[in-house]
C-alpha cells in the first residue's frame, strides 16, 4: 500500500464513494474505511467485542449518532469516535425510563484525508489501548478465525 506522510492510499474518492465500505490493510492492521451520508470515517474492521466483521454491519442512529452495528451481537459503535453505546433504565428511579448510556471508545478509529480525487488514512496515534486493538495481534488474529468459525456453524 502506497504511504505519503502518515498517509496510506485507500483509492479513488469516487470509487470509495461507491463501494460505500472498503477493507484495506494498513500498515499491517486491518481497517474499514465507511463512506455515509457524505462523510469519510475509518475504525478498525473487527468489533471490539467478539471480531465481528464491521464491513457487514447496519449503520443506524442512535442518540444522535451514526452508528455501525456488529452483525454478530448488535452492538452499536459510533463512527467518528469509535465509543460503544447501549440502552438501559436506571432502576434507581422511581419511574426508570431508558435512555442511551455510553460504555466509552472500545473501537479504535482513524483519519481520513481526501487529497488530489484520492482517500487517505493515517492510523490512530491515540495512545494506550482501546479494545479494539486485541483483534489486530497475533492472539486476536486466533480468536478472529475461530469466532468467524463459530458464525460459519451457525449458517
Amino acid at each position: 500500500m502506497e504511504e505519503m506522510e502518515g498517509l496510506y492510499l485507500v483509492g479513488k474518492r469516487e470509487d470509495v464513494m461507491e463501494a460505500g465500505r472498503v477493507f484495506k490493510e494498513v500498515n499491517n492492521r486491518d481497517v474499514l474505511i465507511i463512506y455515509h451520508q457524505g462523510e469519510f470515517y475509518a475504525m478498525d474492521s473487527y468489533c471490539y467485542h467478539a471480531a465481528g466483521k464491521l464491513q457487514d454491519g447496519d449503520i443506524e442512529e442512535y442518540d444522535g449518532k451514526m452508528c455501525i452495528v456488529c452483525p454478530n451481537h448488535k452492538y452499536k459503535i459510533s463512527l467518528a469516535r469509535g465509543e460503544s453505546l447501549y440502552k438501559a433504565t436506571d432502576p434507581t428511579e422511581s419511574q426508570p425510563v431508558p435512555r442511551w448510556y455510553s460504555k466509552g471508545v472500545k473501537q479504535r478509529t482513524h483519519q481520513v484525508v481526501e487529497t488530489n480525487g484520492n482517500v487517505y488514512v493515517r492510523l490512530s496515534g491515540e495512545p494506550g489501548w482501546i479494545e479494539s486493538d486485541f483483534f489486530q495481534g497475533e492472539k486476536g488474529k486466533v480468536q478472529r478465525a475461530k469466532a468467524e468459525a463459530a458464525e460459519k456453524k451457525k449458517l
